[in-house]
């Protein structure tokens, strides 16, 4: 563990991890013991490529985003064949450009969690046979049975967004007064015994809130169109499926399968708790629900009231842990002779599975537009020349991360858009994120054309 990057963790923490290590890992994965959490430095001059061109173009695009303040600060890593060739800040934590944003500072990742907490837990679920995709997911989720209108969709149909049910539920409504105080019998600013889930300094949720969250979700609507209509309203349900399968919390099964395994200790939740003020970057300016400039407890309203540990949103990290994980899934479950997952589990979730539909989907992980490759870069997501088998994840906050298995490229984009307010559009409307990925591609590929079949060379 580096102790530069991370406070000292309790000893009951320390004991949890290590106690996971004896756990017995799934059939055909093993658990190794802690990777260096890095991936190996690659050189760009070894592959032909211009790095002082390279340098000069993202260089270019990042300083327009901090011009046009579309985002104060940001991180950028690029791996290829398993090497970091890329990795750079930028710009501040604020814009009063007091504080340098440095590579070992985190950031909220927002929805970046589906994909790097939840779907990491499902997919080793799935291959040990505790979880079926095409099972209903009443099975899993037992008031589900008793609904006429959810009890028959399956797991493969939630995950890859074509189950009709709702985008989302502001689940802040029901913890807010008339007056934009916070209800009393919700929210408490001391801790006690029915108090305990911390959502913010100095704010607790009553432990059984997110009994409501669950009654609200149970009670929700579905649609009768089953076409791809995105939706994170399971994602808050997931972590309580993973306990009740596995026997543990979310985060510690996270933990002991995969961040510590690789070596990434800032992938985590709750990051107040255990680093520095100065070592993460602050989101949003709430003044709402926290009336604070939020800084190490998550963004996303629906997640901080389930005490900040949630499927949809609430881990933390770095580009460069990022990287590591991201990796391990362009190698579809392997890194550095290490299986995680299996090889075919990743394979099915990182397919689209409704493509007659129009859904461009995975199960989980977000893919490249169906008709991607003939888009012109301003139309495209993500970059034009990524892999029609490549799959990512973006996230409200200014986050996004691609792993592109055929070109073997790996992008990490982590910035701060959000602050001081979540108006601010100008990273989607300047389309920087694939703009500097498709720098990239054409760096290491140039005279491809988008769509163009990769060749041995």
């Amino acid at each position: 563990m580096n102790l530069g990057k991370r406070l000292c963790l309790p000893a009951i923490i320390l004991f949890g991890m290590c106690a996971g290590l004896s756990a017995q890992p799934a059939s055909g994965t093993e658990v190794p013991g802690p990777l260096p959490g890095r991936l190996p430095a690659g050189n760009l001059a070894e592959l032909r490529v211009d790095s002082a061109a390279l340098y000069r173009r993202v260089d270019s695009l990042m300083d327009l985003g901090i011009r046009t303040q579309a985002f104060p600060g940001a991180q950028v890593l690029v791996a290829f064949r398993g090497k970091t060739i890329f990795h750079r800040s930028y710009g501040y934590h604020t814009y009063d450009s007091l504080q340098p944003v440095g590579n070992a500072d985190l950031f909220d990742l927002a929805s970046v969690t589906k994909i790097t907490a939840t779907l990491p837990a499902l997919m080793k679920l799935v291959e040990e046979g505790n979880l079926d995709l095409d099972a209903p997911f009443s099975r899993y989720w037992k008031p589900w049975r008793h609904r006429r209108d959810k009890k028959e969709l399956t797991l493969r149909e939630i995950l890859a967004h074509q189950a009709g049910l709702v985008p989302y539920i502001v689940y802040l409504n029901q913890v807010r007064g008339q007056k934009n105080g916070l209800k009393h019998r919700f929210v408490r600013h001391k801790p006690s015994g029915r108090f305990s889930h911390q959502a913010y300094e100095g704010l607790y949720v009553k432990d059984r809130f997110v009994r409501k969250m669950y009654r609200m979700a149970n009670r929700s609507e579905v649609s009768d169109q089953k076409q791809y209509l995105y939706s994170g309203l399971t994602f808050l349900l997931f972590p309580k499926i993973v306990e009740n399968l596995t026997g543990k919390p979310f985060e510690q099964y996270l933990e002991q399968n995969f961040y510590r395994p690789l070596g990434c200790d800032s992938l985590l939740f709750l990051p107040a708790l255990r680093y520095s003020r100065q070592a993460i970057v602050p989101t949003e300016y709430d003044s709402l629900y926290r009336r604070d400039l939020t800084r190490g407890w998550v963004h996303d309203e629906n997640a901080s009231l389930m005490g900040g540990i949630s499927g949809n949103a609430g881990l933390f990290g770095t580009a460069e842990d990022l990287g590591v994980l991201m990796q391990l899934f362009a190698n579809y479950g392997e890194l550095q002779g290490h299986r995680l997952l299996d090889s075919a589990t990743v394979r099915e979730f990182a397919r689209v599975q409704f493509p007659g539909n129009e859904n461009r989907r995975g199960l989980g992980f977000d893919k490249p537009l169906l008709n991607n490759s003939q888009l012109p870069e301003a139309e495209a997501y993500p970059a034009p020349m990524a892999s029609p088998e490549s799959f990512g994840h973006s996230g409200f906050t200014g986050t996004f991360v691609w792993a592109d298995p055929t070109y073997q490229l790996v992008y990490v984009f982590l910035s701060n858009r959000v602050y001081p307010t979540r108006e601010h559009q100008g990273l989607y409307s300047l389309g920087l994120r694939t703009r500097v990925q498709q720098v990239f591609y054409e760096a290491l590929f140039p005279g491809r054309r988008s769509g163009q079949a990769l060749t041995n060379d």
